[in-house]
């Protein structure tokens, strides 16, 4: 690490098929940079589906470039039989599961664990990632740590994985914990496990969920890990929409997608205000006098990514790729009308949708060449 630039730490968020967003980020950086060799994050810490997508930069951390071209092969021939099974069997034995389960509970001794299977995930992250990858890069200094964030059904704590240098402490704070942990497909299931759609992972003791729930402070464990200047990649807008007039009630989807929006974007944005608020104040001590008055706090530099345009309006111009029993399956929550689209834009896992998100992540990213030049400490003109 360069002590003069600090360490750099990537926080990818979660959000399901809007993680793809995060690639097309990530490619623009990859422009920005050129050929430069190495890893311009050390840290990289990730949330849902934005944890696979750290954990695959940290297990081909030794070369950026190279490893930002494998997500992106993936995410740009996404289909969405790779991360949940679309087939009748599937589809129509979930609906029987639910079903019997909502009218004949009292028959029922198992009770359903999710709507979907997300069996073909794990047989793709078996197939594309090394787990031993990762200590190796450690070890030979191409990475200084890689955090996986779930949340516990049990204890009710949201829980980092990591795996990083022998320096590097557990921590606990209020609802938080970081744990040192040999990273896994386990870990990254139950990272991504939206709520009532994919199944909950049994780690050790207890099952866990997405860790974008109960997350109340996502970019804390970039902080813990050692971050000293953080880039977070949204997986929504950030600012407020302005309320409008609607008579018809809320449909099952519309409800769902306001509740895992709630989940993935809320907590991002109060976290980034508190940091600002925190900077704000160290700004006005000095080093000696934060020293003197015992404050541990450090300034942290901070750039945050999010895209510029809904991305549930683009999922809704590309409902149709879906398979057409599943479409028939959202259709009937209301997830194929516009104002379930939301809930649709989780769950889109086909090309035509992620490459309009990965191209929107691209120019987005270079609107903004100059800032993320200078916080990756290049020569703007590159």
């Amino acid at each position: 690490m360069d002590e003069k630039t600090g360490r750099a730490a990537l926080v990818l968020t979660g959000g399901g098929a809007r993680a793809a967003y995060q690639v097309g980020v990530l490619q623009a950086i990859r422009h920005i940079r050129g050929p430069r060799p190495g890893n311009p994050f050390p840290i990289l810490c990730g949330t849902s589906a934005g944890g696979i997508n750290a954990t695959a930069l940290a297990v081909y951390s030794a070369d950026f470039n190279a490893a930002v071209r494998k997500l992106s092969w993936i995410w740009r021939n996404f289909c969405a039989s790779q991360v949940y099974r679309t087939d009748a069997a599937a589809l129509l034995g979930s609906g029987l599961r639910w079903g019997s389960a909502l009218f004949a509970g009292w028959a029922v001794r198992q009770t359903p664990r999710s709507l979907l299977d997300n069996s073909p995930l794990r047989a793709l992250l078996e197939r594309t990632l090394d787990f031993n990858a990762i200590d190796q890069s450690i070890d030979a200094g191409h990475l200084h740590a890689v955090s996986v964030t779930v949340s516990g059904y049990t204890s009710g704590e949201s829980l980092a994985f990591f795996s990083g240098h022998p320096s590097i402490q557990p921590w606990r704070r209020a609802q938080r914990i970081g744990t040192r942990a040999r990273l896994g497909v386990d870990h990254l299931l139950a990272s991504s496990a939206i709520p009532f759609v994919f199944p909950a992972a049994r780690i050790n003791r207890e099952y866990f969920g997405d860790g974008s729930m109960r997350q109340l402070a996502p970019v804390s464990p970039a902080i813990h890990l050692g971050a000293d200047r953080i880039l977070v990649i949204g997986s929504g807008r950030l600012a407020e929409e302005g309320r409008q007039r609607t008579d018809s009630y809320p449909s099952p989807a519309q409800i769902a997608g306001h509740t895992l929006s709630s989940i993935f974007l809320d907590g991002l944005a109060v976290d980034l205000e508190r940091m600002e608020r925190i900077n704000e104040t160290l700004g006005c001590l000095s080093e000696a006098q934060r020293a003197a008055a015992g404050i541990r706090l450090r300034p942290i530099e901070t750039l945050v990514i999010s895209p510029s345009q809904r991305l549930d309006a683009i999922a809704g111009h590309h409902r149709e790729s879906l398979p057409p029993l599943l479409r028939a399956v959202l259709r009937g929550v209301g997830a194929m009308r516009r104002e379930g689209s939301t809930l649709l834009s989780y769950l889109l896992f086909e090309q035509s949708f992620t490459r309009a998100l990965m191209d929107l992540g691209y120019q987005d990213t270079l609107a903004r060449r100059d800032e993320v030049a200078a916080f990756l400490r290049l020569d703007a003109s590159v």
